[in-house]
């Protein structure tokens, strides 16, 4: 039953994601905000809830809270993984040729994010930490307050007259039909829908891991990482469908963001015996720094918009991504033996 079970949710977070998506495109359309912060910020929220609810439950339920930053990381590489999932099913064109300047300052952001907490990773290993109340860490804290910072510029940016990417160029016809208050309606729905969806498939997954015998092995954390970001690559990969290749990215990387500055803090509140990021693998780190190199390839990706194609629709620089993910997974897998 419990195949059964994943099979059934799977096909709940397609079809809610499908939707979210749809009525994310007629938000951004109706209101001027645009798809890239449609996705960078309302998206990247709904989507990246079910990997709070899985960490919360890892750090109060199980007590380990490496599971929790193992798989903020590694959702970190997925969500980034995801781009070139989405490039080979958007038939236009390389889909980073298509993006400006709102997903590079977002993806720097990420990149930055990224770093700090490798580096803060680091010292809470080596050196020493503050907790505040003997629980909280400082350097969570600090995360959190950058999170801030960063949605802040991402709107500042958003507010101020600024480059218009191509793919926003939208057919101002196309919702005519449907309203901004059935627009926002449904959206939320299928928000909650997705936040019940994917912590129930999270849930899933960790059951199938244990019932298969993976769940302490490196196959079975990769499965539950997987499980954990089904959502965002439903939504990504309906968005791009629909064309908005801006909402689709700007999900990816926006969940980064939301991953790293909310998840860690939030579970940092939840975990008793004191500062997170002192209870975890120092091995996390290489994987922060390969989802950095990743992030670059997309700055790169969009700025010098390469024209060798491996394939007619697939971009070079997607191609790189996926050999980094690739990477990044057999390191990962040697490390942890």
């Amino acid at each position: 039953m419990v195949w059964v079970q994943f099979v059934g949710c799977i096909g709940v977070i397609i079809v809610a994601g499908t939707q979210l998506a749809k009525y994310g495109d007629v938000i951004a359309e109706k209101t001027g905000l645009g798809r890239v912060w449609i996705g960078l910020v309302l998206l990247a929220t709904v989507t990246s809830l079910p990997e709070l609810a899985t960490g919360i439950s890892s750090v109060v339920m199980v007590g380990k809270p490496d599971l929790t930053i193992g798989n903020i990381f590694g959702a970190g590489l997925i969500n980034l993984a995801i781009i070139a999932v989405v490039d080979l099913v958007y038939t236009r064109g390389p889909i980073l040729h298509y993006l400006g300047s709102g997903v590079i300052l977002s993806t720097v952001l990420s990149i930055t994010l990224i770093a700090v907490a490798a580096t803060l990773l680091f010292l809470a290993q080596n050196t020493f930490t503050v907790a505040l109340f003997d629980r909280v860490g400082i350097y969570s804290i600090v995360l959190f307050c950058l999170f801030l910072l960063a949605q802040f510029m991402i709107f500042r940016y958003r507010a101020t007259p600024c480059e218009a990417d191509q793919e926003n160029e939208t057919d101002s016809t196309k919702y005519l039909n449907i309203s901004l208050r059935r627009a926002i309606t449904f959206f939320v729905i299928a928000a909650v829908v997705i936040l019940g969806a994917g912590t129930w498939l999270a849930n899933i997954g960790d059951q199938i891991s244990e019932l298969t015998g993976l769940g302490t092995s490196f196959v079975g954390t990769l499965f539950l990482a997987i499980s954990t970001t089904a959502p965002e690559i439903i939504v990504s990969l309906s968005a791009a469908r629909l064309g908005a290749v801006g909402m689709a990215v700007g999900n990816a990387v926006g969940s980064n963001l939301f991953n790293i500055g909310v998840v860690i803090f939030i579970n940092d509140l939840f975990y008793a015996p004191g500062p997170i990021l002192q209870g975890v693998s120092i091995n996390h780190v290489v994987t922060a720094l390969f989802a950095i190199l990743m992030s670059c390839v997309v700055i790169i990706g969009i700025i010098f918009k390469p024209r060798l194609w491996l394939r007619i629709w697939v971009g070079l620089d997607t191609s790189v991504l996926m050999v980094l993910y690739i990477g990044a997974i057999v390191t990962i897998y040697y490390l942890g033996s």
